[in-house]
């Protein structure tokens, strides 16, 4: 079968180190009834040890040689292929209690992150490959310089788990980046203590908007300085000091006071 050339449009580093995979795969741990869905399987470094553990396995892939790759070595007993962009695939097709697995392209993996949040209530866990930077930002608690609206709305949505790191040369080609590995499990329903999520979503992006201003300043159009005291937040603080609990409380109050004026 002809090489194939990664293609930077894709964001493709192929994974090669054979003691890495094995770690990785460990970690997913899966089961043979597991509905486990692999983002972007590439050249198979992930897949065929999945494959040696499950009995089905789904993939998203968007590369068209690769998808008939893909078709040439595995039946459509053993892999189900869902071709087009994870970007905007619907991952509530394949059901519930899924598993996701994958090396994220770099490129789009903010972006991808949310998109997969919103599916949160349809999966039992996630692992993921991606930007060792990214992963900084994701478990970043208040007041580090990486905590950003990802951290905030993922911790709000999930258990992070910060599991491997991964050097360049583990892949074919080296990216120019560190890469690790993260695990993301959905909190139970009663974990989810927000109003109106969308309201919190609303708050956190104003917060962050311009992240070297003070809360006073990115909130002005959404919060009052009384709304600031009642929810015990100071407003000369800017975006990153503050944590998930704290957003949840200033959104709570918000949707709250919205409610008694409507």
């Amino acid at each position: 079968m002809k090489a194939h050339l990664p293609r930077r449009r894709f964001g493709q580093n192929f994974l090669i180190d054979q003691g890495m995979i094995a770690s990785i795969v460990s970690a997913i741990a899966p089961q043979r009834s597991d509905r486990l869905v692999e983002i972007g399987p590439g050249l198979g470094a992930l897949t065929n040890p999945l494959l040696e553990k499950l009995d089905h396995l789904h993939v998203v892939e968007i590369d068209r040689d690769l998808i008939a790759r893909l078709k040439k070595t595995y039946p459509p007993q053993k892999m189900s292929i869902h071709e087009g962009d994870a970007l905007a695939f619907d991952f509530a097709t394949l059901g519930d209690d899924l598993r996701l697995v994958g090396n994220l392209p770099y490129n789009i993996s903010t972006p991808l992150l949310f998109h997969l949040a919103g599916f949160a209530e349809n999966v039992r866990d996630m692992h993921f490959m991606l930007q060792k930077e990214v992963v900084e930002r994701m478990v970043a608690v208040p007041g580090d310089s990486e905590c950003g609206r990802l951290s905030i709305m993922l911790q709000y949505r999930f258990h992070l788990d910060w599991l491997l790191d991964v050097p360049p040369e583990c892949f074919d080609p080296p990216p120019k980046v560190q890469s690790a590995v993260v695990r993301m499990i959905p909190k139970r329903a009663e974990e989810l203590t927000a109003k109106d999520e969308a309201l919190l979503a609303k708050v956190v992006t104003a917060a962050f908007s311009q992240r070297r201003k003070m809360l006073r300043n990115t909130l002005r159009a959404l919060v009052s300085a009384e709304q600031f005291t009642a929810a015990g937040i100071d407003p000369m603080l800017r975006a990153e000091d503050l944590g998930v609990a704290d957003y949840v409380c200033l959104s709570n109050l918000l949707s709250e006071e919205l409610r008694g004026v409507s």
